[in-house]
């Protein structure tokens, strides 16, 4: 019984609450590359712990909710069919 518990861990990654930046691109579904583009423009929340971006689940939850409540076609270049930073 014990053997089958750590193997279904082993095949279930942990979410912890910060993330680096090849969890947090797991999490959302997007390359790492990406995410890192995304972070450099401030178009996902996150920090930097020394000289890498950490990502706080919640935060990224609330930052999807968010996201998701936008209009069609709000927040998105029609054109370059990429996301555009919200103006504030």
């Amino acid at each position: 019984m014990r053997n089958a518990a750590v193997r279904s861990n082993l095949l279930v990654p942990e979410i912890r609450e910060v993330m680096d930046i090849r969890q947090a691109s797991d999490y959302l579904g997007i390359s790492p590359d990406t995410l890192y583009k995304y972070a450099s423009e401030g178009f996902v929340p996150a920090f930097k712990l020394g000289n890498r971006w950490r990502f706080k689940r919640s935060r990224l939850d609330e930052w999807m909710d968010r996201q998701s409540g936008m209009n069609v076609g709000e927040g998105v270049d029609t054109e370059q069919k990429k996301p555009v930073k919200a103006a504030l």
